[in-house]
């Protein structure tokens, strides 16, 4: 990985296909080492990480790369049709558009899938694949959020949100109410959060909060893609175990980037994982939730500067 202190910055907007711009932004020097967010959602974008942790990752020698998946976030599209055919097709235009021959993907959460399958695909493409708060079974993670969440509502005698609990126990488990409403308990419960956040995060958040693109943009979602994507790729069932072990088979390194109070994840299911990809390629981090780039930046930007070169 070279090294730089000079910084280029490349705002795009102009990325079409199929007559469509994706929103992309680039940081640093194009020399170094290329890396591409992927973002979380379906529904979301990468302003957080683009606001946080793109130009400081930058700054230790990678050339970073974020963009808002078709008909999410700041690539609006009333076209999109939501499949991860599509997904792919896009991110192979942001391949062209930065003249990269082969990247390394950094999957937060929902684009931990993504990048998995992306991977899977287009091996030759890949250097490696970073999993930060990605799940390997969706419904293991919906399942431990109304398990956690019951358990929160029985210790405090909450009887109303019990009785939700329990008409989500007799749902469709696939259906995509079921993963709405289960998501919808988890930010009810700040799953998303670490309860005593480190004095470096807390800095963090609070330039977050008063950047003008994160409260204008930030934490919009929209319903199209969720709808989308459950529709066409029945995403809510997804489980990725034979994925992952069809990337290691290819010889693409898989690292993965954990947070002990991410309630999204039990115990169990970051073991699971631990148990597909090479133990020294996990980090399960202390006080740390979902957005591990956020909560433990430090130690983000110092795991991809150890494994990726």
């Amino acid at each position: 990985m070279k090294q730089t202190t000079t910084l280029f910055v490349f705002l795009i907007t102009t990325i079409s296909v199929s007559s469509q711009t994706i929103y992309s932004k680039a940081f640093g020097d194009p020399s170094n080492e290329p890396l591409i967010y992927l973002h979380g959602g379906p529904g979301y974008n990468s302003i957080g990480f683009e606001v946080s942790t793109a130009k400081e990752l930058s700054e230790n020698g990678f050339f970073v790369i974020v963009y808002d998946r078709r008909g999410e976030g700041r690539s609006s599209d009333g076209n999109a049709k939501f499949t991860f055919q599509e997904t792919f097709d896009d991110l192979d235009a942001i391949y062209k558009k930065f003249n990269l021959k082969d990247a390394t993907l950094i999957g937060h959460s929902f684009g931990g899938v993504v990048g998995t399958l992306y991977a899977e695909k287009y091996p030759n493409k890949i250097k490696s694949l970073v999993l930060v708060a990605a799940p390997l079974s969706i419904q293991e993670t919906l399942n431990t959020i109304i398990k956690t969440s019951k358990s929160i509502y029985e210790s405090n005698n909450d009887n109303t949100n019990l009785k939700y609990i329990r008409m989500l126990e007799t749902m469709d488990k696939n259906s995509l109410e079921y993963s709405s409403y289960s998501f919808g308990h988890a930010m009810q419960n700040d799953f998303y959060t670490p309860k005593a956040p480190s004095e470096e995060a807390t800095a963090i958040y609070t330039k977050l909060k008063s950047d003008t693109l994160f409260k204008s943009k930030g934490t919009k979602m929209t319903m199209e893609a969720p709808k989308g994507f459950w529709k066409n790729e029945n995403y809510t069932s997804i489980d990725l175990t034979q994925n992952f072990k069809n990337v290691l088979k290819h010889k693409i390194d898989i690292f993965g980037l954990y947070g002990t109070e991410d309630g999204l994840y039990s115990k169990e299911h970051v073991k699971k994982i631990k148990g597909i990809i090479p133990e020294n390629n996990l980090k399960y981090m202390e006080n740390c939730s979902h957005n591990v780039f956020i909560d433990q930046q430090s130690q983000f930007i110092a795991s991809l500067k150890t494994w990726i070169h």
